[in-house]
């Protein structure tokens, strides 16, 4: 098999592992060397400053020894297999980076023999990128859950971020759809190189030449809507593991059907898109909003609506602490306010020194006010015609975000079908 076939065949079995995230790291070119790495991101979008990037996102191989269910690459599963050599990888990674295909590597495998011999391959390509090419550009690896603690924590000294995949919100889940990983497996790495970043940062602050481990931090993967766990399980788990390993992120994939199972959902069902981008805005406030967990979901409403974003769903369950005067809010009030982001509400803070604010100034701040108009006042007055109702704060704010009429989409493959937007409007106004 040639490196185009193998190419082929590697890059399209890691479609399934999500990488779209700044790199946060910063490896400036030295003499000698070929690369670099800037602070502002490798990604499959675009960059804060407007440039669109991307990573060579392959496998080492797909010849996996685990038989997980929901996986294409499964041991039982019918599909080619491929394996590149280490240099082999390395060398094609440095041609692309030469004709500017790239900016990066993000690098995974399956299970080649056993975790230890599988996490050594890869180690291989990151050290011959690094040593003997120079490569000073952005790698993003993933750590195989079960190799030796030694294997990981030089994984981490070559690599820029490095992650490992929780695949699952329960035990229950992986021991049913994974029985090759367990829990202890899959957190033990987690919570090494947490605690490797956490003594790197410390060593670099007294001795400034010490080797950086991995400064772009780790992060890890969850599939959403392969198995019955609610949304708030999966918030639960997200804001733990934030707390407890200081992960960069946690991705959110949404469980697309390619093998048959009865575990599994049928193939012709359609992947949860929806409910993946509720938990992605979820994340969003949990790590920049100071929202908990427990806060956007209850045991009486443990899935996100599908029709109102989180955020909007905690405003109009929480009517009894709105409107709020934007000249006098504090700034932890402010960021509840939908409508109103980080930015905008710096922008407020630091606006109201000089003057007081009204609508028209607050849409030049960047705040939306076809959403934030149901909870704000300016001077202690609501925009002219508004009254602030809870049928009537539902109703404008389903319009400002599109809320079709019809049936929308299932945020989860166990769940019932969706109501009507009426419908909703009719329970959330009886619930408040």
């Amino acid at each position: 098999m040639n490196i185009l076939e193998k190419l082929t065949i590697l890059s399209d079995a890691a479609k399934y592992d999500a990488a779209c995230t700044s790199s946060g790291a910063t490896r400036t070119a030295r003499p000698g060397s070929i690369g670099s790495c800037e602070a502002s991101g490798i990604c499959h979008s675009f960059s804060a400053d407007g440039r669109c990037i991307s990573l060579l996102k392959v496998l080492l191989s797909n010849d996996c020894a685990y038989d997980c269910k929901y996986c294409v690459n499964r041991r039982s599963g019918d599909t080619p297999r491929a394996t590149f050599e280490p240099r082999e990888l390395a060398d094609l990674t440095l041609q692309f980076y030469r004709r500017n295909y790239i900016e990066g590597l993000f690098l995974s495998s399956g299970v080649v023999k056993n975790p230890d011999y599988t996490c050594e391959q890869m180690i291989e390509v990151l050290r011959i990128l690094r040593d003997e090419y120079q490569f000073a550009g952005y790698i993003h690896c993933k750590a195989i859950p079960g190799a030796d603690s030694a294997l990981i924590a030089r994984m981490g000294l070559l690599a820029d971020r490095i992650s490992v995949n929780i695949e699952f919100p329960s035990q229950a889940s992986l021991q049913m759809l994974a029985p090759a990983k367990t829990k202890e497996r899959i957190l033990g790495p987690m919570k090494l190189i947490s605690t490797s970043i956490q003594q790197n940062s410390r060593e670099i602050v007294q001795y400034r030449h010490s080797p950086k481990f991995a400064p772009a931090g780790q992060s890890t993967q969850m599939i959403v809507g392969a198995t019955p766990e609610s949304d708030l399980q999966i918030l639960t788990l997200t804001q733990a593991l934030y707390r407890k390993y200081h992960l960069k992120r946690v991705f959110f994939s949404a469980y697309i059907p390619v093998q048959e199972d009865s575990c599994l959902p049928a193939l012709d069902t359609k992947p949860p898109l929806l409910r993946e981008h509720r938990l992605y805005q979820a994340d969003w406030l949990l790590r920049f909003y100071g929202f908990d967990a427990k806060e956007l979901l209850d045991e009486r409403h443990p899935n996100f609506n599908p029709l109102l974003d989180p955020k909007c769903s905690w405003a109009v369950s929480h009517l009894d602490q709105f409107p709020v005067e934007v000249n006098t809010a504090p700034y932890e009030l402010l960021l509840r306010v939908p409508g109103i982001g980080v930015k905008s509400a710096g922008r407020i803070l630091t606006a109201r020194r000089h003057c007081r604010l009204d609508f028209a100034g607050l849409k030049k701040l960047g705040v939306v006010l076809k959403r934030a108009q149901y909870f704000l006042t300016c001077g202690g007055k609501m925009v002219e015609g508004l009254h602030f109702s809870p049928d009537g704060v539902l109703r404008g704010l389903l319009l400002s975000q599109g809320a079709p009429q019809e049936p929308v989409e299932q945020l989860s493959l166990f769940a019932p079908k969706l109501p009507t937007r009426e419908d909703v409007v009719s329970c959330l106004t009886g619930q408040l």
